[in-house]
């Protein structure tokens, strides 16, 4: 499990560009108003 800051309400919907800490794998993060979920790259 990782944690990742979350941008300001202002900011939303915005996807972050994140390499994983776990398992180095690229993935983008999905912050939006129906949630926040990750979705992996390369795949």
């Amino acid at each position: 499990m990782f944690e990742v800051a979350i941008p300001h309400p202002d900011e939303m919907p915005t996807e972050v560009d994140y390499d994983c800490e776990i398992c180095c794998r690229p993935m983008v993060i999905v912050f939006s108003e129906q949630g926040i979920w990750a979705k992996g790259l390369g795949e």
